[in-house]
């Protein structure tokens, strides 16, 4: 294998892996297989179009797009092309799509369907670098966006013509050549775009794969969404240095019934799956839930990850207990991302593992996290004194708050930013709090709040359906009430009242929550509540329900 960039990798892979399966996706009803020597051909087509329509080394190319097969086939062009790939995530309304686009100063760019070519096509007249766009679904085009087999077939006939020119540009492409510009979802203020180079993301995936090797047998069903940097690394570019092979999920709402389908040996989430899925098939009898998380995973499975955001140790300890090997890690998009996991033999309940081969992690006299090594990024794009505060003296500052204990275990204890201090001085931990309170199968989401008060509220939004069956068998059916009617319903509070008690018994005085709002309905991406990585975008919400938390105080 070439490991020196992502051109070099493919084509190496194809000419070692040749007609052994890449990439399996499922359309019109059937899995499908696209083989290395496929996979690299369409890359290698796709690097040729662009290069035939004028893009340039180190110029900026977008793909705004849900996970499909073309995703992998656009971005493997665009690097071979020497180019940049700009993901926006897709849940991004047009006029964030154009802050990214005209940040970043995008050339070109490939969109999925209908719903994506609208928002390019509201704004494109306000990005006079945009030059064109191809559509993966050809039903979609028009005389503003170009189908994307005819993009390709573009490519084969220029290849000829350009072959030298991509070998050229293969050849000088080095570790800190630009490969990605990830623009963070921002759990508060505009998102900044940080740059990732060819050597950050295969130094990240190939230190992965020494902590935890990928075997001949393994089978890895990818769900989280490309444009988010955990998926990207964990699920597609490991697979691309290990030469093994990438199945796509149809979506994140089908992930369950394509794991009975597929049968994966390993599968990485989002605290947020576990939360639902819990929520989902959790029983007040142990043994039923174990044997229901088991029933939807498979015996097959060896373990699973979970990043992203902090997994509450409840839900770590309900899975490890019905037999499914969990293993949580840290990082951000601004190293790549991961910085630390745990894994089979090296484990630590509540913690986030070891640092990987080759990245050091230290906490400062704050508490702040610090970690350095190859996968940390050069900077924020355009953003010169973000990156100044953000790397200093080689130093990632991540943000984050944590502590290491002797074995070199890593437990993050909140985000700097986010910690409350009450009126009284004493500091909370919101997320700790919140994970104690979302353990509960009858919480599905929790904010707290507090800073300058002198005691925690917070903001429910139940589980409704555990919440009508804890009433029903209490006695107090609720019926087909709505939502709306029920966040309302005296019956209602009191239980989440007795609820959330049981669930902080254990905590400081400080630490207890003395009142709360029941919500109807739960966070969303859509509302700008939640980032695409479900990670919650506190200052958001907590001034979205402003008022009615301050009435709580005034009570």
């Amino acid at each position: 294998m070439d490991t020196r960039n992502f051109a070099a990798l493919l084509r190496t892979q194809a000419e070692r892996l040749g007609p052994a399966a890449a990439v399996r996706f499922k359309r019109d009803g059937r899995w499908q297989d696209v083989s290395w020597q496929q996979y690299r051909a369409d890359a290698l087509a796709c690097a040729a179009a662009l290069v035939d329509v004028g893009v340039r080394p180190g110029d900026r190319v977008a793909v705004l797009a849900e996970n499909r097969v073309e995703w992998l086939l656009a971005d493997m062009g665009i690097l071979t092309a020497a180019a940049v790939n700009v993901p926006p995530h897709t849940p991004l309304s047009a006029a964030q799509v154009h802050f990214q686009f005209a940040d970043a100063g995008v050339r070109w760019a490939f969109v999925s369907t209908a719903q994506q070519l609208d928002k390019v096509r509201q704004v494109r007249r306000d990005l006079p670098m945009l030059e064109g766009v191809v559509v993966f679904d050809a039903a979609n085009a028009g005389d503003d966006a170009l189908p994307w087999e005819e993009f390709l077939r573009r490519g084969r006939q220029a290849l000829g013509r350009v072959q030298d020119e991509l070998t050229r540009r293969e050849a000088a492409l080095g570790p800190d050549s630009l490969a990605t510009i990830m623009y963070t979802s921002g759990t508060t203020g505009q998102p900044k775009g940080v740059m990732l180079t060819h050597g950050n993301l295969i130094s990240n995936a190939a230190a992965c794969i020494d902590v935890e090797p990928i075997l001949p047998d393994d089978l890895n069903l990818a769900w989280l969404p490309l444009s988010h940097i955990y998926g990207r690394l964990v699920d597609y570019y490991e697979r691309l240095v290990a030469g093994a092979p990438l199945c796509l999920a149809e979506s994140p709402e089908t992930v369950v019934a394509n794991l009975a389908e597929v049968k994966p040996t390993h599968l990485s989430c989002v605290p947020r799956f576990y939360e639902k899925l819990l929520a989902a098939v959790g029983s007040p009898d142990p043994a039923v839930t174990a044997e229901r998380l088991r029933g939807v995973f498979g015996p097959q499975l060896r373990f699973l990850g979970s990043g992203g955001a902090p997994l509450p140790l409840a839900i770590e300890q309900t899975l490890r207990a019905a037999g499914l090997p969990i293993y949580p890690g840290y990082g951000l998009t601004e190293s790549a991302p991961v910085l630390t996991f745990n894994k089979k033999g090296r484990y630590k309940s509540g913690t986030v593992g070891v640092a990987i081969p080759g990245v050091e992690v230290r906490i400062a006299p704050d508490g702040e996290i610090l970690a350095r090594g190859p996968n940390i990024m050069p900077g924020y794009w355009n953003n010169p004194a973000a990156t100044a505060e953000a790397i200093r003296d080689g130093w990632l500052y991540t943000g984050d708050i944590g502590s290491l204990d002797a074995d070199g275990f890593l437990t993050i204890t909140g985000r700097k930013k986010e910690l409350l201090v009450l009126s009284n001085g004493q500091k909370v931990v919101p997320s700790f709090v919140e994970g104690l309170i979302v353990a509960d199968e009858c919480v599905d989401q929790a904010v707290v709040h507090g800073e300058g008060r002198n005691y925690l509220t917070a903001l429910i939004v139940p589980h409704w359906d555990n919440v009508r069956r804890a009433l029903r068998e209490e006695g107090t059916p609720v019926g087909g009430e709505s939502e709306e009617a029920l966040v309302r319903h005296p019956a209602v509070r009191a239980l989440l009242r007795r609820r959330l008690d049981l669930r902080l018994a254990d905590a400081a005085g400080y630490e207890q929550v003395k009142d709360f709002i029941v919500l109807p309905r739960p966070f969303t991406v859509a509302a700008d509540e939640l980032t695409v990585s479900l990670k919650l975008r506190r200052g958001i919400v907590i001034a979205k329900y402003r008022a009615e938390l301050d009435a709580l105080y005034r009570k």
